[in-house]
């Protein structure tokens, strides 16, 4: 029953669409509209004893409508937020010619339209900020029904909260949830400021190929497509390190890419088989100064966003001022599990692992056994930012040994909240 009275609601849009037409108004106009306000900005300058804002042009979408005979509110949303706006029949239409309200603003106009508002800021009866309609343009019927949201106290109900509806039809979550496009928005600003921070440090933003001949820097299934010109397979790529590791072979001291990258296996609500990945490659350096640059930059990104590196996350604050401790991966597993692990062999590592009940499996090596430890008992203690240092060898073949205990590699990994 639902989807059949939403598909009349659809019907009845349409028919609405065809009316306007036939009274000559062009659902669609393909004119310049010349917004000159939004409604933070109204929000934010209007002062009603200057009577200043006299003239502001908005443009958005009927999200809410109250008629009241000759007179109307509606709450028009554009991407600062949401204003209210007092529309009088007599003044957006001639006297004689009451059609536009009447009709096309009673019975053709709905919730999801967008409209453009020329009028005047001020403050209604009640206290309200609104804007004062002195025309109404519509600039575009729209003709899917939004879903309702209903706000009591303060509260949302029945908001667009299905997690698979959610992501598929982002733009209808960011229309009903108009707070979901603040993460758009700090995300923006947080590759910004790395970008910013690379570039400050002389490191140079390159592409590199996505189409491979060989898909390499990680281990993952990868998409296969085919190339007619040449007739061969390529991948999508799975990394981007092999082709910014060349790089640095020939003659470049820092590179870093925003990749796109894809891999063809399974898919959570945190595993996408496309996603986006940051790599950087510095040449000359070491473990400890990248550590250092990578804390400064946490900082800097803090304090873009929000002003202070004191950040709460969940129900936790995190504080990313550095320097973060330093916490080599033995001596954590140690702390927290009451066991040093140094020097133990696969067997020994198993019969560890029993006697802490970590789950494992009989072809997990060394490597898996440790990580398997330190998943268990250290990671849900790492809150505050925190580098887990000096990996055992046997969980990390490729990387540089340490350079005074040589069953160690000099790598890192950063852990903020588990």
């Amino acid at each position: 029953m639902e989807n059949l009275e939403l598909n009349e609601q659809e019907r009845n849009r349409r028919e609405a669409l065809g009316k306007l037409r036939e009274l000559g108004i062009d659902p669609y106009p393909a004119a310049l509209y010349p917004v000159n306000a939004t409604a933070q900005k109204i929000k934010d300058e209007y002062d009603p004893e200057k009577g200043n804002l006299a003239d502001v042009v908005i443009a958005g979408r009927i999200m809410s409508r109250r008629i009241m005979g000759a007179a109307s509110f509606i709450e028009l949303q554009d991407e600062t937020g949401r204003i209210q706006v007092y529309i009088k029949r007599d003044e957006i239409c001639p006297r004689e010619d009451k059609t536009m309200y009447n009709t096309v603003f009673k019975k053709l106009l709905d919730i999801g339209d967008i409209i453009g508002i020329r009028g005047f800021a001020f403050i209604t009866q009640t206290g309200q900020l609104s804007v004062h309609a002195k025309e109404l343009t519509l600039l575009s019927k729209s003709l899917r029904v939004l879903p309702i949201v209903k706000e009591k106290d303060g509260e949302v109900y029945d908001a667009f909260s299905d997690p698979e509806l959610k992501y598929r039809q982002r733009y209808v979550d960011l229309i009903v949830n108009p707070q979901v496009r603040q993460t758009f928005v700090m995300r923006s600003k947080i590759i910004s400021t790395m970008r910013e921070y690379f570039n400050a440090a002389g490191c140079l933003e390159v592409e590199t190929p996505i189409l491979q001949s060989i898909p390499g820097g990680a281990t993952a299934r990868p998409f296969i497509t085919h190339h007619n010109a040449l007739d061969i397979d390529l991948y999508l790529r799975i990394a981007n390190e092999l082709y910014l590791k060349r790089l640095i072979v020939g003659g470049y001291s820092g590179v870093y890419e925003f990749a796109k990258d894809f891999r063809n296996e399974g898919m959570d609500k945190t595993h996408n088989p496309e996603f986006t990945c940051m790599e950087i490659y510095v040449a000359y350096k070491d473990y400890i100064w990248m550590m250092e640059f990578v804390e400064k930059m946490l900082e800097k990104v803090a304090l873009t966003l929000h002003g202070t590196t004191e950040v709460t996350i969940g129900e936790r604050k995190v504080d990313f001022k550095p320097p973060y401790r330093r916490l080599p991966m033995l001596e954590a597993i140690k702390e927290y599990a009451g066991v040093d692990i140094a020097g133990m062999d696969e067997t020994q590592l198993r019969e560890t692992c029993a006697k802490l009940n970590v789950p494992v499996t009989p072809e997990m090596g060394e490597g898996k056994l440790i990580d398997a430890i330190f998943g268990e008992y250290c990671e849900s203690h790492l809150v505050q930012p925190t580098f887990i240092t000096d990996y055992p060898v046997s969980m990390s073949p490729l990387t540089k040994r340490h350079r005074s205990n040589p069953a160690l590699t000099e790598r890192f990994e950063l852990f903020v909240c588990g």
